[in-house]
């Protein structure tokens, strides 16, 4: 798999104000073209083919489609979307998150270092019904609250002891999800369990008044991925592409992956996975974040933290475009 063009993808002022651009974290392509998110906001971005590039962007507020249980200004860090059967589904990470160090003063950068946040709008998985002929949202069901993933897997023997860890620390970190039928498929970057790396699979349903619930506990995939964890995932024919890379916060290795779901069973060897490319990646800089097979069968990746190159003079950011 070799890289084939990079596409430009153009934001309006206020998108590039809250720097959804450089925090590229979610990817899926539709028929009019593109659903992007940032893990700094509580929105959903569409972005248009204009004949050279992605614009013409639209900004959808989750807040404005279902209830957050921060309200709608908390971030949500949504890592995953998908489009199926009519809806978009979108799902925030799960994770706490540790105070980075800002000081120099040994004092200041330890407390920093102790202090663990909970943000409630991370904990999400939203369902929006598309409009057929706008391909807008419409107002559609949440998980979250008492309800939320991470609050089934309390009791759960590998998941319980990592849900007190910050993300970044190897702790609970929901960063891709997939939806085939009634099964929603959500890739972990963390925990990766003596180098085995989860996926989990849910089946919500309606339980109204615009929630969701769960009536069975997740389904655990455990897939060694040689120390990895997932990045992002979506659908390939009947199979799932994986976008893997560290759990911890490092730069790389980052790995495409295939996974034949139905010749698999819960325990997925390295030998029934296969490495479709390693991606490029940069130090501190360039770490893919979100894949989507486009309608031509091509691959495109989007970045976090793009490198000054991948910055256009017109205020949008380069995607990367692989061949199959």
């Amino acid at each position: 798999m070799g890289l084939v063009e990079q596409v430009e993808l153009r934001f309006d002022p206020a998108s590039r104000a809250a720097r959804t651009h450089t925090n590229l974290s979610a990817l899926r392509q539709d028929g009019t073209g593109l659903w992007v998110a940032g893990d700094e906001t509580a929105t959903v971005e569409h972005l248009a083919w204009t004949g050279d590039h992605y614009g013409a962007q639209r900004t959808f507020r989750l807040a404005d489609y279902v209830p957050l249980p921060a309200g709608p200004d908390d971030e949500a860090d949504i890592e995953g979307l998908a489009r199926a059967d009519g809806h978009l589904w979108a799902v925030g990470s799960h994770s706490l998150k540790r105070r980075r160090v800002k000081s120099k003063d040994p004092a200041k950068a330890a407390r920093r270092l102790a202090t663990v946040i909970r943000e409630e709008n991370r904990f999400v998985l939203v369902r929006l019904p598309l409009d057929p002929v706008t391909n807008e949202p419409r107002a559609g069901s949440i998980l979250s609250g008492a309800d939320n993933i991470a609050a089934h897997l309390r009791d759960d023997a590998h998941l319980a002891p990592f849900l007190a860890l910050p993300g970044k620390d190897n702790g609970l970190d929901v960063e891709g999800i997939a939806v085939r039928d009634e099964r929603v498929y959500l890739g972990l970057r963390g925990p990766v369990l003596r180098g085995w790396a989860m996926v989990l699979e849910v089946r919500p349903v309606e339980a109204g008044g615009g929630r969701l619930r769960l009536p069975e506990p997740p389904r655990k995939h455990f897939l060694d991925l040689g120390g990895l964890g997932v990045r992002d995932l979506c659908p390939y024919g009947d199979d799932l592409l994986l976008l893997t890379g560290p759990s911890m916060d490092l730069d790389g290795p980052v790995r495409v992956m295939r996974w034949r779901i139905r010749q698999s069973g819960e325990v997925v060897p390295s030998d029934e996975l296969e490495t479709l490319a390693e991606l490029p990646y940069g130090v501190g800089c360039d770490h893919p974040e979100g894949l989507a097979v486009l309608a031509d069968g091509r691959l495109m990746v989007v970045y976090d933290s793009p490198s000054p190159a991948r910055i256009t003079p017109a205020g949008g950011v380069l995607a990367d475009v692989f061949a199959l």
